[in-house]
């Protein structure tokens, strides 16, 4: 071993780039190590910067015992063998928007922080799309997009972080204007030891806010601890709350606008724009800008989106919902709807439990499973169809479905076991559901 390392970057990948890019700009040539023998972003580090030593195909102790500061990589857990040696020996372990926090500090610039399990993408955009609208200075990053250090590249006055659980079990010094946790159901439960861990490591964000905003709605998102705090839910609010009444997004007893304006489709997507109006109010961004998005916005790929309208029959790819909270909130916001729901669900379930899934599918008339855990969700419903492949899958859904019914592929699964991502497996259901027009 010929040089000492006082910075170790633990992790490539796009948010290793962006820790070693603001390393070196600070003056301090890091040393990058990544458990994979080929990692992504290898060739960039290397064009980019030649002088950082990458060590690829396992973590190095010798080296990580003598650092000052290792910056870890939201996939690697802290509890790994490796990491936890530093961690004994007193060595700062901490994440990327850990160092984007301590940046940020000494600037004026404001930040929203939003976490959860399932909703926070469509939120962050929805933040994003409001700051857009009133022209503000603003950049929109963190667990998806840019990562949070690279946005300091360009300084803005508003800063829009979409944040993990594995960012923040990392992250101590973040000092928000407001920060949100939308809702908690089960996922990572093969990081985790149980719910309550996972609970703990995104409400670590509440301690690093001036203001709190809960969902009323589901009580583990409550604060640990009495704090300026406001709550959203789709229930009539009290106070200064946000919810609903008489069909309308309301603040306390002021009316915004009706439902039926809203462009997001589902209950659940009527939460998150009212979690976005409640978060762009603390910032001070107007009303009326929040009034357009709501009108505008229409909502993510992969994520409860309309695919088609095949002989009357929609198609909805939510793909994006890996884990079974987001399958149950696509299903509860679809409860409005006459016709039957055919689901189409399955995948790696990455150790959750699934048993959470049977009472919402007592709403779903014919239940398609597939993937590594498709015969445990299988079990949960009789009469279920289990099917090897995605086309098999739609095949089935379009057999059994007639006009004014909706077919949805909400997984409640990763799609690691067939797919390279959620977006792969969300593609290849809307190419199979467009082809069906074309017969």
């Amino acid at each position: 071993m010929a040089q000492q390392y006082s910075h170790i970057v633990l992790g490539l990948g796009a948010t290793g780039l962006s820790v070693v890019r603001y390393l070196c700009a600070q003056g301090i040539t890091p040393l990058v190590m990544d458990s994979r023998t080929q990692p992504p972003g290898a060739d960039t580090l290397a064009t980019e910067f030649p002088q950082v030593e990458l060590i690829a195909g396992g973590f190095d102790c010798r080296y990580l015992v003598q650092a000052e500061q290792i910056v870890i990589s939201p996939g690697i857990a802290c509890e790994t063998p490796e990491v936890r040696v530093a961690f004994d020996m007193g060595i700062e372990v901490i994440g990327d928007v850990e160092l984007f926090a301590r940046e940020v500090s000494k600037t004026d610039a404001k930040v929203i922080g939003i976490t959860g399990s399932n909703g926070k993408t469509t939120v962050t955009t929805l933040v994003g799309e409001i700051a857009e609208a009133s022209a503000c200075s603003y950049a929109v990053g963190g667990n998806i997009g840019v990562p949070a250090l690279d946005l300091l590249l360009a300084p803005k006055d508003l800063y829009i972080l979409e944040l993990s659980s594995f960012q923040l079990e990392t992250t101590h010094s973040l000092c928000c204007t407001v920060a949100t946790c939308l809702n908690i159901s089960e996922d990572h439960m093969d990081r985790y030891s149980d719910l309550e861990s996972y609970r703990q490591a995104k409400l670590k964000l509440y301690d690093q806010t001036k203001m709190v905003l809960f969902n009323r709605e589901d009580p583990l998102t409550f604060p640990n601890h009495p704090a300026n705090q406001n709550s959203f839910g789709l229930d009539m609010p009290e106070v200064d709350a946000w919810g609903i009444s008489s069909g309308m997004l309301v603040q306390g007893d002021s009316h915004i606008m009706p439902v039926s304006d809203v462009a997001l489709v589902g209950s659940h997507n009527h939460a998150n724009v009212l979690a976005a109006m409640a978060l762009t109010t603390a910032v001070g961004i107007k009303r009326e800008y929040q009034i357009q998005v709501a009108k505008a916005f229409s909502g993510l790929s992969h994520r409860c989106e309309t695919v088609a309208d095949v002989d009357g029959v929609t198609y909805i790819n939510d793909s994006k919902a890996t884990n079974v909270g987001a399958t149950v909130a696509a299903i509860d916001g679809l409860n409005d709807h006459l016709g039957e729901l055919i689901l189409i669900a399955g995948g790696d379930s990455k150790g959750a439990d699934l048993s959470s899934l049977k009472p919402v599918l007592e709403k779903v008339s014919q239940l398609i499973t597939l993937g590594r855990d498709g015969d445990k969700i299988a079990a949960l419903k009789p009469d279920s169809i289990k099917v090897t492949t995605m086309a098999e899958a739609v095949a089935a859904a379009q057999e059994i479905a007639t006009a004014g019914d909706i077919v949805i592929l909400s997984p409640a699964c990763a799609s690691l076991d067939m797919y390279p991502n959620y977006m792969a497996r969300g593609d290849e259901f809307r190419g199979l559901v467009e082809a069906l027009n074309e017969h």
